[in-house]
């Protein structure tokens, strides 16, 4: 059977929460508002689809640059690159 090559394809461990941390996110992470300007840690929470980034930058540190709608514009460096991405803010926490 040929390999699945699919956005979540070996993130098993990568996107997997811990015992204690299941369940549903709390809501001060989704109500939290973010200006431009503020810098943020990607933090992938699995059990929410919508609005989640590639599994290339979890754990990475961004910079939000603009609101749209309920998600944010995130610069994110990737090498040499600066990439612009659009996240939810289930999927960031503040970096402090």
């Amino acid at each position: 059977m040929p390999l699945s090559h699919g956005l979540r394809r070996k993130t098993r461990a990568l996107l997997k929460k811990s015992p204690r941390d299941r369940g549903k996110s709390s809501l001060s992470r989704i109500l939290y508002e973010y200006k431009p300007g503020d810098k943020i840690i990607i933090d992938i929470d699995p059990s929410v689809h919508k609005g989640m980034p590639h599994r290339r930058y979890q754990g990475r540190v961004g910079m939000i640059v603009a609101k749209r709608g309920r998600a944010y514009e995130v610069s994110v460096t990737q090498g040499d690159a600066i990439k612009e991405i659009i996240v939810r803010p289930e999927h960031m926490k503040p970096l402090a």
